[in-house]
């Protein structure tokens, strides 16, 4: 890859260095947040082999994973044995020269490697060191093992998710990893901010349990008020205040055929409007519609005057036509025609990159847009493809340096 800039400015995160000893999906995706920011990310990984996510679910045998590349975009790689002591040193010597250093390893591991805050902090006084954990520091499951769907389930999500009378559901997106890395991110970007003032480093710490209940929270007004815990509202809306609100069929019969349509709690407008459209103006004013709580008590009336009206159009049809008329709505669009809008490829929300193996490669952008600060998304990197270069700048190892410690098996 492309070398991060490290001309003050240039980017938002320009000059910054990250020590990223994470694996899996929500460690990589705070370093790679960060990576997307301008900083310059080193991905710390095993000789044999590399970070495990390189062969997880790999489709091919020695080539890196799609998983992988969709989570370490724009970092650099070396290699470096962590359970050797000479592994141990240079790491040592590396962490007085990073910002960040942040890990995910399971409890207890990162301390029993020699690398916990305590020792890292006495290195670099002004290091900010990143955790994310299963669970919080004090909590009775602290020492359990945790991937996405354990979080999920323990932080509330799956609780709330499926229909009323069906089983809890573990939600598509991986809120757990991808959720928690992102609060991470979010709590380094403001220890980088207070060490401005204080010339300090600090420990961030966060567990995809509690990042789940912040997800969750309003879940918790629901909570508030029936006086006991929330449940499961299938489509609607956890609150369960206000119809409609829930997907419609429409025209094609394919399995994400689907709108979401929703009108506002706040006032009437939006239904009124929604009447009007589907040709039932003569329910405005009918007092079983009259309110958002009479109208969630009539959502099957409701269901009937909608369904033959979205059965007509396709999905992108009746979105056109309920969006410009002011009424909240959205087609279920599926991943091959989100990656395939030329609308999302223009503003890289999605973007190509070139990787060595798998040549161009389709995958996801950075999603925040900054006036003073983009940062060009780029495959990520072999392993150990950085070796020369990063141990060169860092620590002004030479050729032969290297291939001692490569024959050595440290890097």
């Amino acid at each position: 890859m492309v070398k991060p800039t490290t001309e003050p400015g240039s980017t938002a995160l320009a000059g910054v260095r990250v020590l990223d000893l994470t694996q899996f999906e929500a460690g990589t995706s705070a370093t790679e947040t960060l990576a997307w920011l301008g900083a310059d990310v080193i991905k710390i990984e095993n000789p044999k082999g590399g970070e495990q996510g390189r062969n997880a679910s790999s489709d091919t045998p020695g080539v890196d994973s799609h998983y992988f590349m969709l989570l370490n975009a724009n970092k650099r790689s070396v290699t470096l044995d962590l359970k050797a002591e000479q592994g141990k040193e240079i790491l040592r010597r590396m962490i007085p020269k990073a910002d960040i250093f942040i890990e995910n390893f399971a409890p207890g591991v990162i301390d029993r490697l020699g690398f916990s805050y305590e020792e890292v902090s006495k290195l670099n006084p002004r290091i900010i060191y990143g955790q994310v954990k299963g669970f919080g520091e004090g909590s009775p499951y602290e020492n359990f093992l945790s991937f996405d769907m354990i979080g999920q389930a323990t932080g509330g999500v799956m609780s709330i998710t499926g229909e009323p009378d069906g089983k809890p559901i573990k939600p598509g997106v991986t809120l757990g990893d991808t959720g928690t890395g992102l609060h991470c991110a979010i709590g380094i970007l403001g220890a980088l901010y207070q060490r401005q003032f204080t010339g300090k480093g600090q420990r961030v710490r966060v567990a995809m349990q509690d990042a789940m209940v912040n997800y969750c929270r309003i879940a918790y007004a629901a909570q508030a008020m029936q006086g006991k815990a929330c449940g499961r509202m299938g489509n609607q809306v956890v609150l369960g205040t206000n119809a409609p609100s829930d997907t419609y069929r429409t025209k094609g019969g394919g399995p994400n055929d689907w709108i979401y349509i929703y009108t506002s709690r706040a006032n009437s407008a939006q239904w009124e409007r929604l009447l009007k459209i589907v040709g039932h103006e003569d329910a405005i004013g009918d007092p079983r519609f009259a309110t958002p709580q009479t109208r969630i008590k009539n959502v099957e009336a409701i269901d009937a005057m909608l369904t033959p009206w979205t059965a007509q159009y396709t999905k992108q049809e009746a979105m056109e036509i309920l969006g410009k008329s002011g009424v909240p709505a959205g087609a279920v669009y599926d991943t091959m025609e989100l990656s395939s809008d030329p609308s999302l490829r223009e503003r890289e929300i999605f973007v190509t990159v070139k990787h060595p193996h798998r040549g161009d490669f389709l995958m996801p952008g950075w999603p925040v847009k900054m006036s003073g600060s983009h940062v060009k998304v780029e495959a990520s990197p072999l392993l150990g493809a950085d070796n020369t270069e990063v141990y060169g700048e860092w620590l002004g190892l030479g050729k032969s340096d290297l291939e001692q410690l490569k024959k050595d098996g440290v890097i």
